[in-house]
């Protein structure tokens, strides 16, 4: 079964079509039940994605603190809810996709983490089923998982219905324009894969055979827009300016210290006005409004 999964991604690796959905958690259930096995050798596990994710971290670990409660969507194979876990904070795990929950379990038994974990097969678009278990004192979306709904509307207000007033939620979308796609396409003349952020109506991506999913490229003014009234930027930062995504994993193989110099000097790249709209992904921070009515 394993071999099978491992030549399917090796094959659309090779027709391209399916680099940047190999990066995040996003909730189609078949598709990555079909990779949950080897997902983490595709991203996580590699160099690029590693940074990537520490990345994240920064902001997760300036944030969240030991014994909140959060809950995270799009959960993967569970590596964040680990992080989140072993510095004290109680974490609900959500994923679409059995495969990937079951990934995410394993890692956990095998882990020396004892502060709780509860992963749950469960899909972003039914997550006000957890409103019972509410409120939680913040919520996290990692690597995209968000920008393959349809309705961010409704996941605007199903997650304001669940967070706590005043509470933050850590969001991270893949960004509008990132510079190391667009050249790195151009130089091949994919001149449509060089811009396919652009399109309005997102990009149909294909898994795994069969299965197709349409992954959309919200700007950050648009998502301002969209999860108020209920939530208030408070900032936002790039991930992947400097180091770039996990597609081109080989160019850092060839060039390990273009990655090390990378990984320092994106952090400040990130932050800075201007440089931070090039990145791969975007990490938004929102608060609660205490004034929202959802």
């Amino acid at each position: 079964m394993e071999a099978r999964q491992g030549a399917a991604i090796k094959s659309l690796r090779t027709r391209g079509a399916v680099s940047e959905l190999l990066e995040s958690s996003i909730p189609v259930a078949a598709p990555f039940d079909a990779i949950a096995t080897t997902y983490d050798d595709a991203f996580s596990n590699s160099s690029t994605g590693r940074v990537q994710r520490r990345l994240v971290w920064i902001e997760t670990d300036r944030i969240f603190r030991a014994g909140q409660r959060i809950l995270e969507i799009n959960c993967g194979t569970g590596i964040d809810a680990l992080h989140l876990a072993s510095r004290g904070i109680e974490v609900i795990a959500c994923d679409s996709a059995p495969g990937m929950i079951a990934v995410a379990q394993h890692r956990l038994k095998t882990s020396p983490i004892r502060t709780a974990v509860d992963f749950r097969c469960l899909p972003t678009e039914q997550i006000a089923l957890l409103e019972k278990g509410g409120p939680y004192d913040g919520i996290l979306s990692n690597f995209a998982g968000l920008n393959c709904l349809s309705d961010l509307n409704s996941a605007a207000r199903d997650l304001a219905r669940l967070l706590r007033p005043g509470g933050k939620a850590i969001l991270c979308f893949f960004g509008r324009l990132c510079l190391w796609e667009i050249c790195s396409y151009l130089a091949g003349r994919d001149f449509r894969k060089a811009f396919r952020r652009f399109h309005r109506k997102g990009v149909v991506a294909t898994l795994a055979p069969g299965s197709t999913v349409v992954v959309h490229y919200p700007s950050v003014p648009s998502l301002r827009r969209l999860f108020s009234p209920h939530f208030r930027l408070e900032s936002w930062r790039g991930v992947g300016i400097a180091v770039p995504p996990s597609y081109l994993e080989g160019l850092t193989v060839r060039f390990p210290g273009l990655l090390e110099l990378a990984a320092k000097i994106d952090p400040w790249l990130g932050r800075c006005p201007g440089f931070r709209a090039l990145a791969d992904h975007v990490v938004l921070i929102f608060e609660r409004s205490t004034l929202s009515n959802s």
